[in-house]
């Protein structure tokens, strides 16, 4: 059996637990979360290690328990498709994957690592609105 199957056969057993899990978690837009993105197909944002893991930007709330969320990495990426910040708590700079953004559940939502400020969410809006031609 090749590895890409083994990952998703271990992936598909964490979402099942995902998915009965009960949680009651309050969250803002701006704040980044440790979340489990899980594995997924071809060239598709995927979590990595043994809970599939992925930092991810809370970028619009839609409800109590969904939100629009931007995956982020912190391979260095110089083109449109990224937005380059420094998260304060840890003082690493990340990229957005502004064309990986995506619906999240909160039970997806393993941790908080931190916050984007202010200025750096609204600059990443500025990008997002040329890149998806709204502006």
């Amino acid at each position: 059996m090749s590895d890409i199957i083994k990952s998703y056969d271990k992936w598909n057993n964490i979402k099942k637990n995902i998915s009965l899990k009960e949680q009651y978690l309050t969250f803002k837009v701006r704040e980044i979360y440790w979340v489990k993105l899980g594995q997924n197909v071809g060239f598709e944002t995927d979590g990595k290690g043994e809970e599939f893991l992925r930092p991810v930007l809370v970028f619009r709330k839609f409800g109590k328990n969904t939100f629009l969320g931007i995956p982020l990495t912190t391979a260095q990426k110089d083109d449109m498709f990224h937005f380059e910040f420094i998260i304060k708590q840890n003082e690493k700079k990340n990229y957005a994957n502004l064309s990986q953004i995506k619906l999240v559940d909160i039970k997806r939502i393993k941790s908080k690592l931190g916050k984007i400020d202010v200025d750096d969410f609204n600059s990443m809006k500025i990008q997002m609105k040329k890149l998806y031609g709204l502006e």
